[in-house]
């Protein structure tokens, strides 16, 4: 194993209170959008004032803002600079909802993905079915991003490794993207972290810097818990599980190995950086793997170098 990436200094991740006071607030947040699914249906059957429906619906909302105040998720290596690590992939992808274009890159900092970026396979142009209005939803196998390895980006312990939800068929139609915005979108986060990022491993890479890859194919992990793996060995398959309209990779580095509690970290990849939104770049496994370490200035496109929200 190798040691602690370079600069990045121990004890980042939130305080026992603050980790409790967290889990709290998001258990709050969940309790209120249940509340709000029961007076809705509830008033059915009952004179319900339609006022008090949208109470637990609208503290649900003021304490998830609280909870992802902006500020949150800003620690980083020293002299701001982001963690250096290998890229998670290899081959030709696409980079979405990066954090080279805002940040946070997903619209929120819950779950520690303030940095975090979606990448979708592009092994040549046209490869990846296009949106419209049909097929309402397509199988997964049509898409090269599905059953593609994920690669260890340093070498880590790993500390979590779950693959036993379902993949569900790609949501590459307008009417599918509704359903997945007015009901997936709102039923999910009932069932907290695992439920929105699916299929998951997460990597201790030391310093408290952790490695979390999201939405893998169920069935595909070749690593559990207490488990050390070398940059670049394989750890399983880009599935589409959890909160995704379609196969993908979501990465992100966080401050503890628990996303219900993490923030993020920026990150740059060797000889890449940080690709933009659209950008179409190459990654070769493991390349220039290894310790983990904290980016020179002016090496890549780092996230500290960008603002903004997603």
């Amino acid at each position: 194993m190798s040691a602690p990436p370079t600069g990045a200094p121990s004890g980042r991740g939130p305080s026992a209170r603050s980790a409790a006071l967290r889990r709290a607030a998001d258990g709050l947040a969940r309790l209120g959008l249940l509340a709000f699914f029961v007076l809705v249906v509830g008033s059915h059957f009952i004179d319900v004032p339609y006022w008090l429906t949208w109470v637990p619906f609208v503290l649900s909302v003021a304490v998830t803002a609280l909870v992802n105040r902006r500020g949150r998720g800003a620690g980083c290596a020293p002299g701001g600079r982001p963690v250096a690590v290998a890229a998670p992939v290899a081959g030709r992808w696409k980079a979405l909802n990066s954090p080279a274009d805002r940040i946070p890159s997903h619209g929120t900092r819950a779950y520690g993905q303030a940095y975090a970026i979606d990448l979708v396979a592009e092994p040549e142009p046209g490869a990846r079915p296009g949106f419209g209005w049909w097929p309402l939803a397509r199988p997964n196998g049509d898409f090269p991003a599905f059953g593609a390895p994920l690669t260890a980006v340093a070498d880590a312990t790993v500390v979590r490794a779950d693959d036993r939800q379902r993949d569900h068929r790609a949501r590459t139609s307008w009417l599918a993207l509704g359903y997945f915005f007015l009901a997936e979108g709102m039923i999910r986060p009932l069932g907290g972290a695992r439920r929105m990022i699916g299929n998951h491993v997460v990597l201790d890479l030391g310093g408290g810097t952790y490695a979390l890859y999201a939405h893998v194919r169920r069935g595909s992990l070749t690593v559990r818990p207490g488990d050390r793996v070398r940059a670049g060995q394989t750890l399983g398959a880009c599935g589409n599980s959890g909160n995704s309209t379609e196969p993908h990779v979501h990465f992100q580095l966080m401050t503890t190995g628990d996303p219900e509690t993490a923030d993020g970290l920026p990150f740059t990849w060797h000889g890449i950086g940080v690709p933009r939104n659209g950008e179409v770049f190459e990654a070769g496994a493991g390349e220039a793997g290894g310790t983990p370490e904290a980016a020179p200035a002016g090496a890549g496109r780092s996230a500290s170098d960008v603002s903004g929200a997603a």
